[in-house]
């Protein structure tokens, strides 16, 4: 063999090497998810919980080897509520730090205003926001909802207030966020469809300290439920306070914060919590045996330790929530073979009954609220125990 054979042969060797090397790199680039959460704020306490659930999900996976052989990287993004902070770190996840997904925002009202951003982009977008506006296949093909929609919780309450609890005298109090202004309105057309018209409504700032005004207005306009509708712990308690302590027993029918065990510490009296109650998740719910589903407590074990042992103080199912995040990315980048947008998009309209623990999944290449209704139950809000909830009287 010649000088210039074996200078081709070399070339050719070191050409496959480089592409071996190349390749091998490409194969090791994490798999990076942006995740925007409001850690801080009067909107946290979801958030946290939800965190813990996504970290876990993401140290089990990568314990495991990844996806594909790709670790997961999570940049975590604390928006504090606030929709110009979410904006800015979603820009940045997108533009700068180059995320494969974006995960959230948790609120609806930051939600509103990161999507499209989101979706200029073309990054897979998790939603996680109930509001019905935020998911669209023509205007945000890339984002798929991961949550029920406002719609299917609406139904769901009002069901639950006018066909089980009887009650049509309505009050309705909602925060002044983007989600509770659209929720209060939503709810009003639903229940005019009914045939109902409530007899008081009211939207709050939900930093105010007192609601006593308001909730004497509800109850001087004849209202026989109230359903309050924010994701502050700290207004919730304080409509429950209000109500307790002008000894008026009236039910209430709500958000699902209104359960959280962040509200106990902040009410007057142990037993302003009772015929208190808000949507809960079946697989989330304990079962008349006292147990919950099999599934939902073999996840619930391996998390444990993570959440320092013992009883589980918070709800349980924000944590399911996040670890389902990871589930179904791992899932649309396996069905996919990559994390190219379009192969996700086209992966995760084409998922039919994915099986998550929070609950279970279909997206279509027109439908992209995933989550299905039959999932929702009826909680009672003072019925917290290790991490969930039983039923509401039916």
């Amino acid at each position: 063999m010649n000088v210039r054979s074996l200078l081709r042969l070399a070339a050719t060797f070191g050409a496959l090497a480089l592409g071996a090397i190349a390749n091998h790199s490409f194969a090791q680039e994490p798999i990076r998810i942006g995740w925007l959460s409001s850690l801080t704020g009067p909107l946290s306490t979801a958030a946290i919980a939800e965190n813990e659930g996504l970290r876990f999900a993401v140290d089990e996976m990568n314990q495991a080897g990844g996806i594909n052989g790709r670790k997961l990287e999570l940049l975590t993004r604390d928006t504090a509520g606030d929709p110009t902070k979410a904006v800015n770190f979603a820009n940045q996840l997108v533009h700068q730090d180059k995320v494969d997904f974006i995960v959230g925002p948790v609120n609806s009202g930051e939600a509103l205003a990161t999507i499209p951003i989101v979706a200029r982009a073309g990054v897979p977008n998790l939603v996680i926001g109930a509001l019905d506006e935020l998911t669209d296949p023509v205007k945000s093909p890339r984002a798929f909802r991961v949550i029920f929609t406002n719609e299917q919780w609406l139904r769901v309450s009002h069901d639950y207030a006018v066909n089980v609890l009887k009650r049509k005298k309505i009050a309705l109090i909602g925060d002044t966020t983007g989600f509770g202004t659209a929720t209060v309105k939503k709810s009003t057309a639903m229940l005019a469809a009914l045939g109902i018209t409530p007899v008081f409504t009211v939207l709050v700032d939900p930093n105010r300290t007192s609601v006593t005004d308001e909730m004497t207005k509800a109850r001087e306009a004849g209202a026989d439920i109230v359903m309050p509708w924010t994701a502050s712990t700290g207004l919730l308690a304080r409509i429950l306070n209000a109500r307790g302590d002008m000894g008026w027993d009236v039910p209430m029918v709500g958000h699902s914060a209104i359960m959280t065990t962040a509200i106990k510490g902040l009410l007057n009296k142990p037993e302003y919590w009772e015929k208190t109650y808000a949507v809960g998740f079946r697989n989330m719910t304990y079962g008349a045996d006292g147990k919950l589903p099999e599934r939902t407590q073999r996840l619930m074990e391996a998390i444990r330790p993570k959440l320092g042992g013992g009883q589980i103080d918070f709800t349980f199912w924000w944590v399911a929530h996040a670890y389902d995040f990871v589930q179904i990315i791992q899932h649309a980048v396996k069905t996919a073979g990559s994390t190219d947008p379009a192969a996700i998009q086209k992966a995760l309209e084409n998922t039919r009954n994915f099986k998550g623990y929070y609950a279970d999944y279909s997206w279509s290449a027109t439908e992209r609220n995933g989550f299905q209704e039959s999932g929702l139950v009826m909680n009672r809000a003072n019925s917290f125990k290790d991490g969930s909830y039983q039923l509401a009287p039916q």
